[in-house]
């Protein structure tokens, strides 16, 4: 299937906020306020689909309604990209729903994470359209300390140029929606280099245990000579990732992947560099690809933003690991 990619963003286009999964309803006005106006001095006009704002039992809305809303989304001709509100559980409930030649003869920038990565995956895997792991609309609302993020969003969705990725100075896994003036920051000491090595290949991936939801589907992207981008949130403890990673090595063309990039763990995860590096190690299957972890993407801060089904160049030595987005 041919790769397709989205026109980049410029000054004076429409976007839309879907809510694929969790409704918009749960965002303080506060945190809208600064995201509406971080879109404005993009030069982005914002707009919202009809029924971001409903909330059931399950913190989200219908199957009908978010369909609709995501159909309305790539049919409107001056929408020139999608955000999803946030994260969730059940975004892949849309999958059998959607109208994929919609999508795939309308072309556009959706971006978001979490959650999202089942829809961004599955609509590389039905399409070829390229799709953007990186900050949700409510990622946005980050008050404090959001230039990495914002710097890595930019090159990602407005420029065409390759680029490199270079570690964070300082990451955060607080609560920062609670409160954003109380703020504590920690010191990255850089990536992790756990097999070294060279690769260049097609990205997929992002958060693990709902990239491994698609496993078995029609949904699940071709893994071929990709580089797996892999991450998890506070709830995945190292048993967990490490049997999903497990569930992904137990696939007939794992053997074809070139290379591994681990996001950051968060604190909660108690995930420990020395028994990160064991797990990785115990795999006889990981031995012969260059395996980088501590990578700002995932659920701490800051976030790179990278291309589903776009392209990377991965380095790794003893001296000086590289990583570079080489087309999205």
């Amino acid at each position: 299937m041919r790769t397709i990619f989205p026109k980049k963003l410029k000054k004076g286009d429409k976007v839309m906020v879907i809510a694929p999964s969790d409704s918009l309803k749960l965002i303080s006005k506060e945190i809208r306020s600064i995201a509406n106006k971080r879109f404005t001095e993009m030069g982005l006009r914002l707009s919202f689909a009809k029924h971001v704002n409903e909330l059931n039992e399950f913190d989200s809305s219908s199957i009908k309604s978010r369909v609709s809303d995501l159909h309305n989304a790539f049919s409107d001709k001056s929408v020139k990209a999608v955000f999803a509100v946030i994260g969730g559980l059940n975004c892949n409930q849309l999958l059998r729903y959607l109208n994929w030649n919609l999508i795939k003869k309308n072309p556009k920038i959706l971006v978001g994470y979490s959650d999202t990565t089942a829809l961004q995956n599955a609509i590389y895997a039905k399409t070829g359209l390229v799709t953007y792991s990186g900050p949700a609309y409510s990622s946005f609302g980050q008050k404090l300390y959001f230039d990495y993020t914002l710097e890595y969003f930019k090159k990602c969705i407005f420029d065409n140029k390759g680029f490199d990725i270079l570690p964070s100075k300082t990451w955060s896994d607080d609560r920062w929606y609670s409160n954003q003036k109380n703020r504590k920051l920690i010191k990255n000491k850089g990536w992790l280099n756990i097999n070294t090595g060279k690769a260049e290949g097609r990205i997929l991936g992002a958060n693990i245990c709902t990239f491994n939801l698609l496993q078995g589907t029609e949904y699940f992207p071709d893994i071929s000579n990709s580089i797996l981008f892999l991450e998890d949130d506070a709830e995945s403890m190292l048993g967990n990732f490490d049997r999903d990673m497990q569930s992904l090595i137990h696939l007939p063309n794992f053997n074809t992947v070139k290379g591994l990039v681990i996001g950051r763990f968060q604190n909660a995860s108690k995930v420990k560099t020395k028994h990160l590096i064991r797990a990785i190690k115990s795999k006889t299957e990981l031995n012969r690809i260059p395996v980088l972890a501590n990578v700002d993407f995932g659920h701490t801060n800051p976030m790179i933003t990278f291309p589903i089904g776009g392209k990377a160049q991965l380095v790794i030595s003893n001296k000086k690991s590289t990583l570079k987005i080489t087309k999205h």
